[in-house]
């Protein structure tokens, strides 16, 4: 296998095993990245068809609070570049304690996303903004609400790694799952910046 495929950065000669072992992994998670990005695109798809089929229901000019949104974007925006510092931070000296504070701050910035995401929901719930109410927020509460989900296994993956840090240290099976992992962050990443442009700026234009 070449030594330039790996899942996220290059670990590089010096971590070995770690390395290669990383490579080995990639291809099947890779797999599920794009089995996943199949499904995205589907309720993309379902969205932009709905989006006229209010039936009478509210519609994003009702619902969508931009602030809020923006909000969402930059902690969500902002847990990446902390994961880039994960990865650093691991590649450039296996520092434990950095590797592990990053995290943490990568899972607190996640949260917060989540805990607007949950208040955004509850009040177009509470606006009659229900998923059974339309078409169109049928689609919207699917799309949205699986990125919500998909955070949701990201922080409990996160949660776990932090607990092997601290049992096994930087082993180089912890160091290929959190290649992997961070892989998985800044996909979250990417679907959330189409979720903003199509469904939030597209639905107020």
């Amino acid at each position: 296998m070449s030594e330039n495929v790996h899942p996220g950065i290059n670990l590089g000669a010096s971590h070995g095993e770690a390395h290669h072992g990383s490579e080995r992994t990639a291809f099947g998670f890779w797999i599920f990245l794009m089995s996943d990005l199949v499904i995205f695109g589907i309720l993309f798809a379902t969205y932009v068809v709905m989006r006229p089929n209010l039936a009478g229901g509210p519609g994003p000019s009702e619902l969508y609070d931009l602030k809020s949104i923006a909000k969402q974007t930059g902690l969500l925006l902002a847990s990446s570049f902390t994961f880039g510092l994960v990865s650093l931070s691991m590649k450039y000296g296996s520092r434990t304690g950095a590797v592990a504070f990053w995290l943490v701050i990568t899972a607190a910035l996640g949260t917060g996303f989540l805990y607007l995401e949950i208040k955004d929901f509850a009040r177009m719930a509470g606006d009659g903004g229900i998923p059974q109410r339309s078409g169109f927020l049928s689609s919207l509460w699917a799309l949205v609400g699986l990125h919500g989900l998909h955070l949701v296994a990201g922080l409990a993956w996160i949660g776990v790694m932090l607990a092997l840090i601290t049992a096994r240290g930087l082993s180089d099976a912890v160091k290929s799952r959190l290649l992997l992992l961070g892989l998985y962050w800044h996909f979250l990443d990417l679907i959330w910046i189409g979720i903003f442009s199509v469904v939030f700026l597209g639905g107020m234009a």
